[in-house]
């Protein structure tokens, strides 16, 4: 067994039900994802989107793309189509975007808001304010191409793994007020992306339902 193959197995028979992998195959060439997919993982993650529409093109067609990267409003059409999933939604203008390029393909795009929950200022996405406010002026009225799917974030790097495991509590609990008050009764808002091959495991504690893993399986770039 090659130690991609290893690697998937050891993560996968540790995450418990109702929680799926994603493989953080960016900067990795398809050769190293077809490793991965012959060893029985399907879910791919990929955050540059050129590179994402040529592997997508190279690689078996059951393959479930995500894009997790930021993702700029000029790229909105090399994404829109091929993913599965967009886990990054950062911005009012991205999502009108992605809305405006799925409407003319007529199609719907699952899409997870990106919150910021970390300390650090580098990281993007929405305040859980700025969350909470779109909701109250119904702007999801606007985009009804944009299937919302859940929330995603990225917790602080460091060490201090109260620190982490606070940050994830706090988009969980996000996430359940937004699903008891605007999804009570539609099941496709359901994911809660957070948790990388340093922290997954804190995630998962705290109810994530997607890992985004790749050095702890593809190891370093």
């Amino acid at each position: 067994m090659s130690g991609i193959a290893l690697h998937i197995r050891q993560i996968k028979d540790s995450l418990p039900a109702g929680v799926r992998l994603v493989a953080v195959s960016k900067t990795h060439p398809a050769s190293r994802i077809q490793e991965a997919y012959d060893a029985g993982q399907r879910i791919f993650g990929e955050s540059r989107p050129q590179e994402f529409a040529q592997k997508a093109a190279l690689l078996p067609p059951d393959i479930e793309w995500h894009f997790i990267g930021h993702l700029q409003t000029n790229k909105v059409k090399q994404v829109v189509g091929v993913a599965s999933l967009i886990h990054a939604v950062d911005s009012e203008r991205l999502l009108l975007e992605i809305e405006k390029e799925a409407a003319k393909r007529d199609l719907i795009v699952p899409c997870l808001l990106q919150v910021h929950i970390a300390a650090e200022e580098a990281k993007f996405g929405f305040s859980a304010d700025e969350i909470q406010h779109l909701f109250a002026q119904n702007f999801f009225s606007n985009t009804p191409h944009v299937q919302l799917a859940g929330l995603m974030g990225m917790a602080t790097n460091t060490d201090d793994h109260k620190q982490v495991s606070r940050e994830f509590r706090g988009l969980k609990q996000l996430f359940d007020q937004i699903k008891r008050t605007c999804f009570t009764n539609n099941t496709s808002f359901c994911e809660l992306s957070m948790g990388m091959s340093g922290d997954y495991r804190i995630a998962i504690d705290e109810g994530s339902t997607l890992v985004r893993i790749g050095t702890a399986i593809f190891g370093g770039r």
